[in-house]
């Protein structure tokens, strides 16, 4: 039976690897888009519903699918606002888990962070961590949080210090070992990659989805 996924944060980088991958996918006859903005250019198979995300309860009678991908994902440059970043970071995803369960909608798939917990005293990985637990408070049938290392890959925007700081990355890798090979950097197209294999598998038990699991599971792929 063809499957109709749903995507948040489409514009972003992960997100729009992920697009791209599910409408090469013939598994997916129908891709709906949650976002701010409109995608030009785009394939009939996919639909987008154009609104405030902060609001998300104006989407419930549309949000209904097989699958929920959300890519959802600020940073402290363009969202310096706390206040506003918790919104966006955990408030979307928990929103969209709680809709994707009220609509009978039984896979999840949300992007997280590396050292993601609620306990923390660090505010970034304070919210995600909460976010996690939140969504799994949902108890979704089958929820994926995957939780990537830096993330690498071309962005439309601007960030110098992001980009100087992968290229440091890029050079020290060879020295991540043993435990640290979690660090290592984490390729969006591998997150894509490894959301849309687990959505469609039944041989993976675990929630939580570790950078090493994320780079694992997409080169069994290629």
């Amino acid at each position: 039976m063809k499957k109709t996924a749903i995507i948040l944060g489409a514009t972003g980088l992960t997100g729009s690897i992920l697009l791209e991958k599910l409408i090469a996918d013939s598994r997916y006859e129908h891709i709906k888009l949650f976002s701010r903005s409109k995608i030009e250019n785009l394939p009939n198979k996919v639909s987008q519903f154009i609104g405030d995300l902060l609001e998300f309860e104006q989407f419930k009678s549309d949000f209904r699918a097989n699958e929920v991908y959300c890519c959802i994902g600020t940073t402290s440059k363009k969202t310096p606002d706390k206040t506003l970043y918790k919104k966006i970071d955990y408030g979307i995803p928990v929103a969209a888990a709680k809709l994707a369960q009220d609509n009978n909608i039984e896979t999840f798939s949300v992007v997280s962070a590396l050292g993601a917990n609620p306990n923390s005293k660090v505010f970034y990985n304070k919210t995600k961590g909460e976010m996690e637990r939140d969504v799994q408070k949902q108890n979704i049938k089958n929820t994926f949080i995957f939780r990537p290392s830096l993330i690498g890959g071309d962005r439309d925007e601007q960030r110098t210090l992001e980009n100087i700081g992968l290229a440091i990355f890029k050079v020290i890798q060879p020295l991540f070992i043993g435990k640290l090979k979690q660090y290592k950097i984490t390729e969006p197209e591998d997150i894509a990659q490894a959301m849309i294999d687990l959505s469609n598998t039944t041989n993976y038990n675990e929630v939580i989805v570790t950078s090493n699991d994320i780079k694992s599971i997409a080169k069994n792929h290629k």
